[in-house]
Formats: structure tokens, C-alpha cells, sequence
């Protein structure tokens, strides 16, 4: 069995609760990522924004001064470094995630995308 420390990326990108929605954009654009985590001061994880999240606001309100924490999602799938890829991969699909974060004791260690998942199954 593969576990996820395995294949997951190492270098997440995440955000403050207090960046605004223009910087969350900003960053899935130049980062070329469709969704991050969000982290606390205390590098916990407290939620997740994705593309799907900034859509909801970005006709209704005003980007430049709504908080990633009013948009975020705070209800986050996350898996340990030793869970199984497979049972990733059945998660990431039956819950139409793109990605999802490996983290131990509230801190975030990687993300699996489903590419990260894709890339496994060619290697199978």
C-alpha cells in the first residue's frame, strides 16, 4: 500500500484567515492552484478556500475587503502521512475534491491533489 507521505506535495501553499479574498485570488493564479488551505496563527488548519468558494462571492461582494474566514470552507476532509493513497483516491472521488490536506496534530504537512492521484495509478 502506498500511504500519502509518499506522494504528497510537501510545498503547500496556504493563507491567513485575515488575507482578503483579492490575495487568495491572486495567489490560485500565480501559484497556477485551484484551491489552499487556511491556516491560523498558530499554523493550524481552520478551513480551506477554493476556486468554487471565491465564485460565490465574486459577483456578490466586494473582494477587496471581505476575509478569506467569511468564504472559506471550514468543514475540511483531511487525512494523516500514513493513510492509505487508495483510500485518498476513493474520498477525492466520491466527494468531488480536488485535493486534500495530509495533516498531523492540526498542522499541515502536504496536499494530495488528484493529480497526485493519477500520477500513482500510471505507475500501478
Amino acid at each position: 500500500m502506498i500511504k500519502a507521505k509518499e506522494i504528497m506535495s510537501k510545498d503547500v501553499i496556504t493563507i491567513s484567515p485575515d488575507a482578503t479574498l483579492v490575495d487568495a485570488i491572486e495567489l490560485l493564479i500565480t501559484k497556477e492552484i485551484s484551491g489552499m488551505p487556511v491556516i491560523n496563527a498558530k499554523n493550524k488548519i481552520i478551513g480551506i478556500i477554493t476556486e468554487k468558494d471565491l465564485i460565490n462571492f465574486a459577483f456578490s461582494g466586494n473582494l477587496r475587503n471581505t476575509k478569506v474566514k467569511e468564504a472559506m470552507s471550514t468543514k475540511v476532509t483531511t487525512f494523516s502521512p500514513d493513510a492509505n493513497v487508495d483510500e485518498i483516491a476513493i474520498a477525492i472521488a466520491h466527494n468531488k475534491f480536488r485535493r486534500v490536506p495530509i495533516v498531523e496534530n492540526d498542522e499541515v504537512l502536504g496536499i494530495i491533489s488528484r493529480r497526485d492521484i493519477i500520477r500513482v495509478a500510471l505507475k500501478i
